[in-house]
Formats: structure tokens, C-alpha cells, sequence
């Protein structure tokens, strides 16, 4: 039986004795338990972020519960199984619970009942597990050093890829060393893609759903750990199969892979359709993105997947875009103006650019241009060199 997640609420002592008595040496995992439902929205937040595939409900004491459990959990995006539990047979009853939206309705002696249940239930899930989507399309960013934006880039891509996509994205920090992605973001998570990469034996949708936390407009996000919980060299293999994963679980995948290139990040290259390279126009910049871009041109990294992004790019410059390519041997692909006052305000009240911004005005359309969408016809003359 494939492992599931389970959600109990259960106010009745005997039927929830008997429920522990029939879980007891199952592969089943209890992620949430409580006697009852006191605030609604509460309880619905903690089944979107826990996920459990099955919720066993006591509705010995209230049907009206049950039915308001049924309403509540019908907005989610991935409602698990329920299943009513109660003392008795009733005819009445079990007939009532099946019209408010139960799947099961399980009475003493629950252990049969419950078996066949978690099985079927059990079933749904392998098959949900296997069925075949297109790999997601992956991003990744890095800077040419430290301080030229990959992050904010990645972000704020990110962000718009679910806006003009409305698909399932996913971003992920890659950035080990100093990851910032779940504090722009404001990821409400307290696990990390350390836990992931710990536990990729048992790495399935289920126990992904429980790490990731739902950032802006639904946009999923896997933080980096915190440097000091890294505490030995990386081992990139577990990444790459978590990355592997994640791959089969969304449409978009957004990594923020820091800054230059390391062995996590070498290590990831064939599982990644596009690197985009952010550098600026100061001349260490441009003198590490060289370094980057040889080598991956060394490595055996398609030019056709590397896209060079020019980031903060003054009003005037005495290097011309045309010369930046002949520096660097690949054609920019974007470049992105000097707005660092508009930044810095939203960060300070912890948030990211507006889309009617100006700077978020950018973003959105580099985004389009990634995304290979029509641009709305109203930003149509927005002033991005593309």
C-alpha cells in the first residue's frame, strides 16, 4: 500500500481509541489531529499546507460540522478523501453523510472498513503519483557575482511566469551558501530544500506538499537552508534528484542558483533547460560572466540554453550592448534599467514590485518574452531593450 497522509477529527474517546488501535503498524502518517473544527479558515489552511489524503471526521456529534468541513475544503486545489465516522449504522444518518460529500462512512468495528478504505484511497494516490504530465520547463539564475540581482530577477520572474502562464510554478533556492528567496518571498514554511534532499527516500507528492510554502499569488517556494544547518561539504546527487521530482509536479521550475558556479549548480546543468546569466556593466562583472559563460561553453552547455540578462543598466554607458557581446560571445538577451529607489522601498515593507510599476512593467515583459506569450497590447511600448 502506497503511503498516505492522514487528517483525523475526532471528538468521540471510543471511536478514536479504535482508530489508533487499526493504524498501529500501518505506513499511514497522522500530519494532522484534533477533536474538532473550532475556526473554519484556520482548519483549511492547515489541510492546504499539511495535505493529507484522507480525513477521517467524527460526526457523532454534528452532521452540521461534517457539512461545513465538505464546503470549506471544496475550494482547495487538492481536497482529500473523507471519510464519516460515527458509533452506529443509522441508515438515516449514513444516507445524509453521503449526500453532504463523504466518500466513506465507517461505524464499529472500524478495522475492515478502514483497511478496504485506506486501500482504495491508497490506489487513487498511486495512480495520481504516475500519471504522466510534460517535465516542467526549468529556469535557472545565477549572477556573474555577488550583487548583480539573480535573485530579485528570479523573483520577480517567478512571480510574473504565474500571472501570464496561470500554470503551477515552482521556485526554488538553490543558493546554499546565502539564500534569500523565502525572506523576499515572506515563505511561511519552516522546512527548507535541506529536508528535502534528507528525505528523498521518501520524497513523494504528499511529503513535498507538506515542506513548500504557497507565496504570492499561489506561487509555490522551497527555501535554501540557513548556512550554519549546512554543516558538511554538499553532496549534490540528493539535489539533483529533488530537482528531478519537482520537475514532474509543475509546469515552470524557478531556481536561484547564487552566485558564479559551484559543484551543486554544475552538477544540475542537464536538468536545466535555460541559464540565464545576470551581470551588470561594471567591468568585474562582466569579467566573471566571461569566466561563467567559458565555463559552461567548456562543460559542454549549449549556447542555445545560456541567456545573458544586463541588470541595473544606467541611462548612459560607454559600453554599448553590441559590445558586450563581442566581449562576451553570446547575444544579450535582455537588459533591465537602474531602479534600485523603487526596489528598496517595496523590500523595506516586505514585498515585491506592483506590475504597474515601472520597474515591475520590466519584469512583465521579460517574462512574456521567456514565456513566449502575446504581450498585452497596452505595455506594448514599455521602454525594455529586448
Amino acid at each position: 500500500m502506497t503511503p498516505l497522509n492522514l487528517g483525523l477529527v475526532i471528538s468521540n474517546q471510543d471511536l478514536w481509541s479504535e482508530v489508533q488501535d487499526c493504524l498501529r503498524g500501518s505506513p499511514a502518517r497522522v500530519v494532522l489531529q484534533q477533536a474538532s473544527v473550532g475556526d473554519w479558515s484556520l482548519f483549511v489552511e492547515q489541510v492546504e499546507r499539511l495535505r493529507p489524503d484522507v480525513l477521517l471526521f467524527d460526526i457523532t456529534r454534528s452532521l452540521r460540522s461534517f457539512e461545513e468541513a465538505v464546503r470549506s475544503l471544496k475550494t482547495l486545489s487538492a481536497p482529500p478523501m473523507l471519510v464519516a465516522l460515527h458509533t452506529s449504522a443509522d441508515p438515516e444518518t449514513i444516507l445524509a453523510a453521503i449526500r453532504a460529500g463523504a466518500n466513506e462512512y465507517l461505524y464499529p468495528p472500524l478495522e475492515a472498513g478502514l483497511k478496504k478504505a485506506l486501500e482504495r484511497a491508497s490506489g487513487e494516490h498511486a495512480k495520481r503519483q504516475v500519471r504522466t504530465r510534460p517535465r516542467a520547463r526549468t529556469l535557472a539564475f545565477v549572477s556573474s557575482k555577488g550583487g548583480c540581482g539573480a535573485t530579485t530577477v528570479a523573483c520577480h520572474v517567478a512571480q510574473e511566469l504565474q500571472r501570464v502562464t496561470r500554470q503551477d510554478i515552482l521556485l526554488a533556492d538553490f543558493d546554499l551558501d546565502a539564500g534569500i528567496v523565502g525572506f523576499l518571498m515572506k515563505a511561511k514554511t519552516p522546512y527548507t530544500l535541506l529536508d528535502a534532499a534528507q528525505n528523498v527516500h521518501r520524497l513523494d507528492l504528499s511529503y513535498w506538499k507538506a515542506l513548500i510554502s504557497d507565496g504570492r499569488m499561489s506561487l509555490e517556494v522551497i527555501p535554501a537552508p540557513t548556512a550554519a544547518s549546512v554543516r558538511q561539504a554538499v553532496e549534490p546527487e540528493p539535489y539533483r534528484h529533488v530537482l528531478n521530482f519537482v520537475r514532474t509536479a509543475y509546469d515552470w521550475v524557478v531556481l536561484d542558483l547564487g552566485r558564479n558556479l559551484n559543484l551543486l549548480s554544475m552538477s544540475l546543468l542537464e536538468d536545466i533547460d535555460e541559464v540565464f546569466l545576470v551581470a551588470t556593466l561594471d567591468l568585474p562583472a562582466l569579467h566573471q560572466a566571461k569566466l561563467v559563460t567559458q565555463t559552461l561553453m567548456d562543460y559542454g552547455f549549449s549556447p542555445n540554453r545560456l541567456r545573458l540578462v544586463l541588470n541595473r543598466m544606467p541611462k548612459r554607458s560607454d559600453l554599448t550592448s553590441d559590445e558586450v557581446e563581442r566581449v562576451l560571445g553570446v547575444p544579450v538577451y535582455a537588459t533591465l534599467p537602474n531602479n534600485y529607489q523603487e526596489l528598496f522601498e517595496v523590500y523595506a515593507h516586505g514585498n515585491l514590485l506592483p506590475q504597474n510599476s515601472e520597474l515591475g512593467q520590466q519584469f512583465n515583459r521579460l517574462t512574456v518574452k521567456i514565456a513566449g506569450v502575446e504581450a498585452p497590447k497596452s505595455r506594448a511600448r514599455l521602454a525594455l531593450s529586448l
